[in-house]
């Protein structure tokens, strides 16, 4: 999958392990150490009980598809090339929802709790996780 310009993620000294190992074909999510929580999108602290003690842990890369919108104009660069695309919410099966985009498959084919599985649209040193039905 190609990428343009404005996929390319805000990488920081936090964030990186994230995405030097998406790069790598490998979704992580971080884990509190206080609560047991996992959660998503990466931050420094849990957003269940504060606590800044978490971890990263190798996500399964499984999931179920909670809801999704196809979109079929956006104005905004590289969006408008790629219409229509399918922007959607997942559950994790560690927990967390994901926001994220739904590739290779037809409107029709998509339900909610369809069986999605994580797949990775390459850049240069980086990768963004997204999804495909299973």
């Amino acid at each position: 999958m190609a990428t343009t310009a404005a996929d390319v993620p805000d990488i920081d000294a936090f964030t990186r392990p994230y995405w030097e190992a998406a790069a790598e074909g490998r979704l992580l999510v971080r884990r509190c150490a206080d609560c047991g929580r996992a959660h998503h999108y990466p931050r420094e602290f849990c957003p269940y009980c504060w606590s800044e003690n978490g971890s990263w842990e190798r996500a399964s890369g499984r999931a179920t598809l909670y809801t999704w919108s196809v979109v079929h104009r956006n104005d905004l660069p590289p969006y408008g090339e790629r219409v229509p695309y399918v922007a959607a919410v997942v559950d994790l099966a560690e927990g967390p929802r994901m926001m994220t985009e739904v590739v290779d498959c037809e409107e029709a084919a998509l339900r909610i709790g369809a069986e999605v599985e994580v797949v990775f649209r390459a850049g240069e040193g980086y990768a963004v996780p997204v999804f495909r039905l299973v």
